[in-house]
């Protein structure tokens, strides 16, 4: 366990609202809190019920930056991966993954939505969530859709600019503050934008993180779920590691996010 400084954000009265590359233009007033950060590796996580887990996975992808690659190989492999692990009748991966690197690589910004994602937020709320289902269940009936996200830290371990995850368990309902996720392709394309969710600082949340990741782990995690019964969603962020070494590498890591669907 190490305490960290987690990056919440507090109610002004306003909605937030933060952009993929422009965040000079963000709103979203954050505070530093320290918490106790621990360790994942010592616990039995699971998906459904602390909304995360180790998985032990080897690609065949052999270049990240190759996007045809992200396409034509990682993103059958994610699908087939979760619907594995999940049980899910069917999973669509929605993009061939998202780049993100630490500050201190020079890259963050360099490709779209590349910065490290610094204040605590789930990435889409239930509004956005059902709006996606909806879509991409194209009419088809569903008893169940859950949303994920598949991380993995591509660069060498440790990590600088480790992920954070907060334990569902430990999260309610108001902690949760609506904000918009606002995406501002490069190049001139037209903006877009959805509801998502930052968390507000809750003393009670229990913060965990995995170490020293290798290439061929990875995380899941959930960001939405239309079974009561089971992890909702988690709160995650980007934090500084106060016990990395000076000469870290800079973090370098794959996102790959994903719906899960079990038909009716």
């Amino acid at each position: 366990m190490r305490e960290a400084l987690i990056a919440y954000v507090e109610r002004d009265g306003t909605r937030p609202y933060y952009y993929a590359n422009a965040h000079e233009k963000d709103r979203v007033p954050v505070a530093l809190h320290p918490m106790p950060v621990h360790d994942a590796r010592a616990i039995d996580a699971q998906v459904d019920r602390e909304g995360f887990q180790l998985v032990h996975h080897r690609s065949a992808v052999t270049d990240w930056t190759d996007r045809a690659a992200l396409t034509d190989i990682h993103r059958g492999e994610v699908a087939a991966l979760i619907k594995q692990l999940t049980g899910a009748d069917e999973v669509q991966v929605n993009a061939p993954g998202i780049l993100r690197f630490s500050e201190k690589s020079g890259k963050a910004g360099s490709t779209d939505n590349s910065h490290p994602a610094r204040f605590a937020h789930v990435d889409i709320n239930d509004v956005t969530a059902a709006q996606f289902a909806e879509r991409g269940a194209g009419g088809r009936s569903f008893t169940r859709c859950a949303a994920y996200n598949l991380w993995r830290a591509l660069s060498p371990a440790p990590q600088d600019v480790p992920l954070a995850l907060c334990d569902a368990r430990s999260v309610t309902e108001a902690d949760l503050i609506v904000a918009q996720a606002i995406f501002d392709p490069p190049g001139g394309a037209p903006e877009w934008s959805f509801e998502s969710w930052v968390a507000a600082h809750n003393p009670a949340h229990r913060w965990y993180f995995y170490p020293d990741l290798q290439v061929d782990e990875a995380v899941l995690f959930k960001t939405n779920d239309s079974d009561p019964s089971r992890a909702h969603c988690i709160p995650h962020v980007a934090f500084d590691d106060p016990l990395a070494p000076a000469d870290a590498p800079p973090r370098v890591s794959i996102e790959m996010r994903a719906t899960a669907y079990w038909w009716g």
